[in-house]
């Protein structure tokens, strides 16, 4: 896990990047992330390694378990863990999936020639 001040910073660079003008907006981003999972899945999508959407299920698996690396019972402590799971999660979904929609677009103006789908 990263350092305070890294989590804080990646943080930051996604509020720029999700507030910036002309960027997908934050509900946009949400709404594309079913899309993108599904895409990067049927391998349409190469922007988004599996390995690194395997590593975001891991962070989901991790923060609804209730095994935990620090126990929750250590208040501070506990659901720190928790938090940066949460926090790295987040940054690394809205960052991708406006990447994402950054590519639809693209792909629907005939910009990219989009992968042939399989069937």
């Amino acid at each position: 896990m990263k350092p305070k001040p890294a989590r804080a910073a990646a943080v930051y660079r996604t509020y720029r990047e999700v507030s910036k003008p002309g960027s997908p907006s934050f509900m946009t981003r949400v709404r594309a992330i079913p899309r993108m999972i599904g895409d990067v899945m049927r391998g349409r999508y190469d922007g988004l390694g599996k390995g690194k959407l395997g590593l975001m299920a891991m962070g989901v698996v991790y923060m609804i378990s209730p095994i935990d690396l620090v126990p929750d019972f250590l208040v501070l402590i506990g659901v720190a863990d928790d938090f940066g799971v949460f926090l790295w999660l987040m940054a690394s979904l809205l960052g991708e999936s406006g990447r994402y929609v950054d590519w639809e677009r693209k792909v629907v103006t005939g910009h990219v020639e989009a992968r042939p789908q399989e069937g």
